[in-house]
């Protein structure tokens, strides 16, 4: 429930799904708030297309409940909830124009001719198509067809809009390109859009909040610097972006953060109330973090591999105690790393970088 009494979009209240045997969605609660860019992002087979299948209504819960703006719609069946879906496949039919297409469903539940014309000039105006509603979908790109299925899915003003990665058929650079309009459309229709995806990039690049999910369970939710810079635990940290994951000892605490010894070396790593001196636990290390000059003592190694990028570089260096570290290199102004593969090289971590996790 949010501030002032008003209800969130969607909230899951101990949600359970079973197949049988096996449990593709352990007990979940949270909620997704009103007007908000909610991603679930994981692995296949995390359950992420699951809890969309239920909050739909194409799968019912096990156990727990569902409520939308405070409601709750176990009891309704798909077509009776407040919710549209947008999948994979656009499922346009070849014979319909795009404004027939989109004014299909409004027409099935008998809405009045002239409020299926407004609503499908306003939803085609929000997915900027208003100059193809006489075409045929054989006679548009791939980007146009998706955006005929989100204008399709919109029209009918859903309180919910779910999308199961709808951005998965295309190519990359007009997948980059309607994230932006995706985001875009979703501030513009002020309603709430739950994205399921496993593109980290999609996630962080899009989202209000997002959700971690691993084997059937919500690991870490946030928003995207949050779930980057702060992991939950070793999966988060993993999963999201690049990182490096290396045992550590903590040496001492203190107000700025714990010291943590690497490879005989000393790093402040980011404040965590619950370790103790003398504790082994493990870092997460963000590439970007990491910085190589000249042998200059400390935490040094030997720079194996040299990988252009184009924007920067990706460097991994064996360190002396014979495991891999990965460092990234912004490449600014055609600017050269100060050494080079088979060249021994000292690695500096930025303070607090370091983020212990969990064993």
């Amino acid at each position: 429930m949010k501030d002032g009494g008003q209800a969130d979009a969607v909230e899951l209240r101990g949600v359970v799904k079973r197949y049988g045997a096996v449990t593709a969605l352990k007990e979940t609660s949270f909620a997704i708030r009103d007007n908000e860019f909610f991603t679930l992002l994981g692995p296949s087979g995390c359950g992420k297309t699951t809890l969309l299948r239920m909050i739909a209504g194409f799968e019912e819960a096990s156990a727990g409940e569902i409520r939308l703006y405070g409601e709750d719609i176990a009891a309704l069946p798909p077509n009776l909830r407040p919710v549209n879906t947008v999948f994979q496949q656009y499922a346009l039919f070849p014979h319909m124009n795009v404004a027939e297409n989109v004014a299909f469903g409004m027409r099935m539940k008998k809405v009045p001719k002239p409020e299926i014309e407004r609503r499908v000039a306003e939803a085609l105006a929000l997915v900027k198509l208003e100059d193809f509603a006489a075409r045929r979908p054989s006679q548009l790109s791939g980007g146009q067809q998706q955006r005929v299925a989100l204008a399709r899915a919109l029209a009918p003003g859903p309180k919910v809009l779910l999308l199961d990665e709808p951005l998965s058929a295309l190519d990359l650079k007009l997948r980059q390109a309607m994230r932006v309009e995706l985001k875009e459309m979703q501030r513009k229709s002020g309603i709430a859009f739950v994205f399921v995806t496993h593109d980290q990039e999609e996630a962080l690049t899009m989202s209000d909040r997002i959700a971690v999910m691993s084997a059937g369970e919500v690991r870490q939710i946030g928003d995207a610097q949050k779930i980057y810079e702060e992991p939950a635990d070793r999966f988060v940290a993993d999963f999201i972006g690049e990182t490096n994951l290396l045992e550590v000892e903590v040496a001492r605490t203190g107000p700025e953060g714990a010291a943590i010894r690497l490879a005989g070396a000393e790093f402040i790593a980011a404040p965590r109330a619950d370790v103790k001196a003398g504790e082994k636990t493990v870092a997460s290390i963000r590439p970007e973090r990491i910085t190589l000059v000249a042998p200059a003592g400390g935490l040094t190694g030997v720079l194996e591999r040299l990988v252009y990028l184009g924007t920067d570089w990706a460097a991994t260096i064996r360190l002396d105690d014979g495991r891999q570290i990965t460092a990234r290199a912004q490449n600014a102004h055609g600017q050269k790393l100060p050494v080079g593969p088979g060249e021994r090289a000292t690695i500096l971590i930025d303070e607090g970088a370091p983020r212990l996790l969990p064993r």
